[in-house]
């Protein structure tokens, strides 16, 4: 039996409402979730701007990335937390400079150009405050936004982490470290590939404070070959 026009326009405003119900409770659920992450209190109690600091502490003290009076670029800084972490380590000899397209507010130590590096003008703005210094470590925590569709997050992701390389490539003085978050999936082995062919150790972490369930690991590249 055909549904009345007013029967289907009530079953329609009940999915709608079904859907949107379904969301508060997974937006509910993500929230307690992050609250009550211990990286994201320990954030809190410590000062430091995100969980993600952690992440870099954990990478740091594996790997000694940092070193005090090295340059570091820092690629997809906002909200600072990974910029923070490098300003401390470098030391007032150091030099942190981060650029996002997002906002940033000021942190000690860390010269900030908001823009899309991949844009003349910003990769421009970038180059004239490194003054002519090779960089000694590229890192990049960048990731798109993400739709929860494989087939279109996969390769944003991934193209973001090849702009990172390209810059890095350009950037970095020879033996010099880039540090990249990249999502596991399609074209993560031909990536891997390439950081081998320029680098000439390539390793695999995934450090506590990333989250199980996510497919992100990072990949440390050192001794770059120019």
């Amino acid at each position: 039996m055909a549904r009345s026009p007013d029967s289907r326009s009530r079953g329609r405003s009940q999915d709608k409402a079904s859907r949107k119900g379904a969301a508060s409770k997974t937006s509910a659920s993500w929230l307690k979730e992050h609250f009550d992450d211990r990286f994201v209190q320990q954030s809190w109690q410590d000062g430091y701007r995100s969980r993600a600091s952690y992440k870099l502490f954990a990478l740091d003290d594996k790997d000694k990335l940092f070193r005090p009076g090295m340059t570091v670029l820092d690629l997809g800084a906002a909200p600072g937390g990974w910029s923070q972490v490098a300003a401390e380590r470098v030391g007032d000899d150091g030099v942190v400079i981060a650029s996002d397209i997002l906002e940033m507010d000021s942190l000690a130590g860390v010269s900030f150009i908001q823009g899309d590096f991949t844009e003349q003008a910003v990769l421009d703005e970038i180059l004239a405050q490194l003054e002519n210094r090779p960089v000694d470590l590229v890192m990049s925590d960048m990731a798109p936004n993400m739709s929860g569709m494989a087939a279109i997050d996969q390769p944003q992701s991934m193209y973001l982490v090849e702009l990172a390389l390209d810059l890095a490539q350009q950037t970095l003085r020879p033996g010099g470290s880039f540090l990249a978050k990249v999502f596991q999936g399609e074209g993560f082995d031909a990536y891997l590939k390439s950081l081998r062919d320029s680098f000439s150790r390539v390793v695999t972490r995934k450090p506590e404070a990333s989250r199980a369930r996510s497919r992100e690991v990072y990949l440390l590249a050192q001794g770059f070959k120019g």
